[in-house]
């Protein structure tokens, strides 16, 4: 193993980074890592199996040797609806026209264009609105056979390129959340120790519960997280969120097919939600987006980042910017010193997670909670944990307490997953011996690792028996000796 890379550095909220050609070597992903990312996310819309598998080994790879926790999240395509081939790449439209959409693939023209959604004609009704091109090209329908064919009307824009992706705002789709693609593709993530699964263009609870139950037959402990891009998310958005590990607002999608001044606000109130119920929740898409060429962000984008923050989510995202951008490490670089700045800023008032009497777990987050309340009283240097499902990290971090929080688990695939949780830095530990000497040896191994000093007050919280390896019952203040 060579020398623990310092992460000390780094911020409460994580930094997710899109791994591809500009930034998939060894090299490359060691120096995004020392800049500030925390996890890996590999697109599964674009890349080889061969490709994605490559990178997975090298993150893994990247942990054992330098004994960090990279996590590594998978993010699958789902229900992506483009156009298909254009004649001539590009056709030039007006006002006015009326475009014929059909399920058979063809070169595209002024006499008829391939949608590559199967079920489009009998999806959509007369007056609905298709979004071509992130909503550059607005159409109305004005007929559809209900089998093969249907008839649109531009309202807006003019041109139409090939392989441009599709919005329907006003349809019910028919089609589910994971497409056969999806599930090889998840087939093939399953076979390593990966530690998020994200599925597109979630439209209810149910889809996650599919997600989950997929993922459980393989008997892989990977978490789930949904990707909010559709308004029906937003609808049923706390079934989504109860159903689901984490949250990622994925606002490219989202912001075409909601009203786009609506945007903000959805984010704050699901930010909000995801907070009180202990879920990680990420802040995704043109986070950061002149980066990919401009070695230096917009003020409108370092306002963009700062207010993710000051919202409460856990994470940020880059996209492009480090997946084929033209300064991968500079924009990580970047991220990394708002997070710094505005986390100065950052309050808890009015987000805090409401206790419930009637969860299951309520007497260990009430414990949870108190910790992070002690912690705060007491000018606490740290809360301590133990985790082996991730649980009391999720819910020690969801209350945001202004002091470090240290996991320990025995459980190495559950120290990377933890790294997309606000502020909790894990270790890796087995020695679960009785709870005071457990306590006792995760106290001494910060000493080593000189993230404790003699004389700080820190916070544990753990399980009486320990044996029992039941829910967290216990907490206790420490001094450093």
């Amino acid at each position: 193993m060579k020398t623990p890379m310092q992460i000390e550095d780094h911020q409460n909220t994580k930094i997710v980074a899109t791994v591809g050609p500009a930034c998939s070597s060894p090299e490359m992903l060691l120096k995004l890592v020392q800049a500030g990312v925390d996890v890996f996310r590999l697109n599964f819309s674009h890349g080889s199996h061969a490709d994605h598998e490559e990178v997975i080994h090298r993150v893994l790879k990247l942990n054992e040797e330098y004994n960090v926790n990279i996590g590594i999240l998978v993010d699958l395509q789902g229900p992506k609806i483009r156009v298909g081939k254009i004649k001539d790449e590009t056709l030039e439209l007006q006002q006015g026209d009326v475009l014929t959409f059909v399920s058979e693939e063809c070169l595209g023209t002024m006499e008829q264009i391939y949608m590559s959604y199967e079920p489009f004609a009998s999806d959509v009704s007369v007056g609905e609105r298709v979004l071509v091109d992130d909503g550059k090209l607005i159409l109305e329908v004005v007929e559809t056979n209900k089998k093969d064919t249907v008839k649109l009307k531009v309202l807006y824009g003019n041109s139409i390129s090939s392989n441009k992706g599709v919005n329907l705002p006003d349809t019910a789709i028919s089609q589910p959340a994971m497409t056969e693609k999806d599930h090889e593709d998840l087939q093939f993530a399953l076979q390593f120790p990966i530690n998020w699964v994200a599925l597109s263009f979630v439209r209810s609870a149910k889809d996650m519960k599919d997600l989950r139950a997929l993922i459980e037959e393989r008997g892989h402990a990977a978490k789930t997280i949904a990707k909010i891009e559709k308004p029906e998310a937003v609808k049923y958005i706390d079934q989504i969120i109860k159903a689901s590990n984490a949250i990622m607002i994925a606002r490219g999608d989202l912001g075409v097919e909601v009203p786009m001044e609506q945007l903000p606000s959805i984010q704050k109130r699901i930010i909000k939600k995801c907070i009180q119920r202990a879920r990680p929740v990420i802040v995704a898409t043109q986070m950061m987006d002149s980066m990919i060429t401009s070695p230096t962000p917009t003020r409108a984008e370092i306002s963009d980042v700062a207010n993710a923050v000051l919202d409460g989510a856990d994470a940020v995202m880059l996209s492009g910017e480090t997946s084929v951008g033209a300064h991968p490490v500079t924009v990580v670089e970047a991220m990394n010193k708002i997070l710094a700045e505005t986390e100065k800023s950052y309050s808890m008032e009015g987000k805090s997670p409401k206790l419930s009497k009637k969860s299951g777990t309520f007497l260990s987050d009430t414990v949870c909670a108190a910790a992070a309340k002690i912690a705060e009283n007491i000018g606490a240097k740290a809360i301590i944990g133990l985790t082996i499902s991730g649980y009391t990290a999720f819910r020690v971090s969801s209350h945001r307490p202004p002091c470090k929080i240290y996991i320990f688990s025995e459980k190495r695939q559950i120290l990377s997953t933890l790294n997309l949780v606000w502020g909790v830095r894990c270790f890796y530990y087995d020695g679960f011996a009785n709870t005071e000497e457990t306590i006792y040896d995760v106290v001494e191994l910060l000493k080593k690792k000189n993230q404790v000093e003699q004389g700080e007050l820190l916070v544990n919280t753990g399980i009486m028996p320990l044996a029992d390896r039941g829910r967290t019952n216990l907490v206790k203040i420490t001094v450093v000796d």
